[in-house]
């Protein structure tokens, strides 16, 4: 089996729940995501191009019927390049990409482009559909922006409690204090800023067309823990849970290019990073935040490295308290864990995520120096996936 490479990774700016990309659509969103990466391979042929795997949470709106396909035609690709879209929640541009290597690894592709993209501002609301005409009762609109919706009465009340409560839950089981989850979050704004003031995000990142937005919306420069501690829990009024130490909703799409080692000629450029090892993991649902922990042991194992040779984790900061309670349990220096910020400060669109820490791992390692690395990121309904990263720039 040949190794797979990631080649390029770019995001668009990622935009707060109802501010600049309100107005632009998800599958508009991912299309320039997709032109963004290839942009950055100018001598590819995008007939070359094997498959697009594309990531999405949603897919009840305008991203519905398979959005990575109508990104490809959106974006000019030629008809014939191929498209599917997946969906693991919250880990789905990070699933997408490890479908991807899987494919280029067996042989099935020289070529992968994989992403994601998530509209949380422009998720509809829904109607559950009668199962005949014309019922005579009120039916309730439901919001698909988050969480558990038209739940099947089956499912055990406590597996659907919402994703704050599982993380006040996560809490009070590892004992994480609300100035801790508040220290957490003020760091990662403060440490987006300076990346994107030191030009760390500049090649990243690629404009949304007719949109004026430079940076990442929802950073907050100057926070404090003194200034979250003032924040009101939002889901128990003794909660340590706060709009403040918990990521946003979002909207951004992300890419990612990917190939072998013989497509690097058709590429125009060498690799940064080898694809090392894979790990995916599940457990009750209202402890998915702890999954990480588990898929990313998984990861380094199929790697064959561990912890000690790590020098660069991002983990996606759902909540500052899942995230804490990932790197304790992995007993690692919290310094190398999301050093340019995360998605407390930059923002989660849901589908777009796993990209978004997957190239954001790259240009970490590529930067430092440093060989190995892990993405990792939490999935609700109780999941998680981690990709090892190996520097080769």
């Amino acid at each position: 089996m040949s190794s797979a490479y990631l080649y390029a990774a770019v995001r668009t700016p990622f935009g707060r729940f109802g501010g600049a990309l309100a107005e632009v659509r998800p599958d508009d969103l991912a299309a320039t995501a997709l032109r963004g990466v290839l942009d950055r391979a100018p001598g590819l042929d995008p007939a070359a191009i094997g498959d697009v795997v594309w990531g999405c949470a949603n897919q009840a709106g305008e991203d519905n019927r398979n959005v990575g396909r109508m990104a490809v035609l959106l974006a000019g690709l030629p008809a014939e390049v191929p498209a599917t879209t997946v969906n693991r929640l919250c880990g789905s541009s990070l699933d997408a990409a490890i479908i991807g290597s899987r494919a280029i690894e067996t042989g099935d592709a020289d070529v992968v482009v994989t992403g994601g993209v998530e509209s949380m501002t422009r998720a509809p609301w829904v109607l559950p559909k009668p199962s005949r005409a014309f019922p005579a009762g009120n039916v309730t609109a439901v919001s698909t922006t988050l969480g558990w919706r038209l739940v099947n009465d089956a499912m055990p009340k406590e597996w659907t409690v919402s994703l704050g409560e599982a993380n006040e839950l996560l809490g009070d089981k590892f004992g994480i204090s609300r100035v801790r989850q508040d220290e957490f979050a003020a760091r990662s704004h403060n440490l987006a800023d300076a990346a994107w003031a030191a030009g760390f995000y500049d090649d990243l990142i690629v404009p949304v067309p007719g949109v004026e937005l430079a940076r990442d919306e929802g950073i907050r420069p100057g926070s404090t823990a003194g200034k979250l501690a003032a924040l009101k829990p939002s889901f128990r009024p003794d909660g340590t849970i706060t709009a403040g130490n918990a990521s946003p909703l979002n909207d951004g799409a992300s890419a990612v290019l990917l190939g072998s080692s013989a497509a690097a000629d058709q590429i125009g450029s060498a690799p940064l990073a080898r694809i090392a090892g894979r790990g995916v993991s599940a457990v009750e649902p209202p402890m998915f935040g702890y999954a990480p922990v588990a898929a990313a042991d998984r990861a380094l194992a199929r790697a064959g490295i561990t912890w000690d040779d790590v020098a660069a984790v991002e983990l996606n900061e759902a909540f500052a308290v899942q995230s804490l309670a990932c790197v304790d349990a992995w007993d690692i220096d919290p310094a190398i864990v999301n050093a340019k910020g995360g998605a407390i400060a930059i923002g989660h669109p849901l589908g777009a995520s796993g990209g978004r820490i997957l190239g954001t791992l790259a240009a970490r390692l590529r930067e430092s120096g440093d060989r190995w690395g892990v993405a990792a990121i939490c999935i609700g309904v109780g999941q998680a996936l981690a990709v090892v990263l190996e520097n080769v720039a």
